[in-house]
């Protein structure tokens, strides 16, 4: 299994996207770092809450829509289910879901808003590293 297959598990989330929301999977959280320190319960919860990377699992109906002519936006859609982003660091409806065999690294999923998204991640997915500002 590849790093980035281990950070984005192919788990289904169990629901579905409404209207113009984009559901999302974040990056998992290792338990420990690449040289084998065990990283504490705080500083993996620090990492989870403050991940920003994420995979497009599905998009709503209406997402990338004028949503008074249901138009297709100008600009066109901003990702595809697949494609790599950035999310904001707060906000959006975060939940988890258990992979099967693993029920200590559950997979972590956000619906935002699609005008919510940042960017689209062109670069490897496992290549940003989030900070917490002060």
């Amino acid at each position: 299994m590849s790093a980035v297959e281990w950070a984005y598990p192919d788990v289904a989330p169990g629901i579905e996207p409404l209207g113009g929301r984009v559901l999302v999977q974040l990056k998992r959280v290792k338990k420990t770092t690449s040289s084998g320190i065990v990283l504490v319960n705080e500083t993996r919860d620090q990492e989870k809450w403050n991940t920003q990377t994420a995979k497009v699992v599905s998009v709503g109906p209406l997402a990338f829509k004028k949503k008074d002519t249901m138009e297709p936006w100008p600009e066109g859609v901003w990702a595809d289910p697949g494609q790599f982003v950035r999310v904001p660091k707060w906000g959006g409806d975060r939940f988890e879901v258990a992979v099967p065999g693993e029920p200590e690294e559950p997979a972590l999923f956000m619906l935002i808003n699609d005008h919510e998204l940042i960017a689209r991640v062109i670069g490897d997915p496992l290549g940003y590293n989030e900070y917490i500002n002060a």
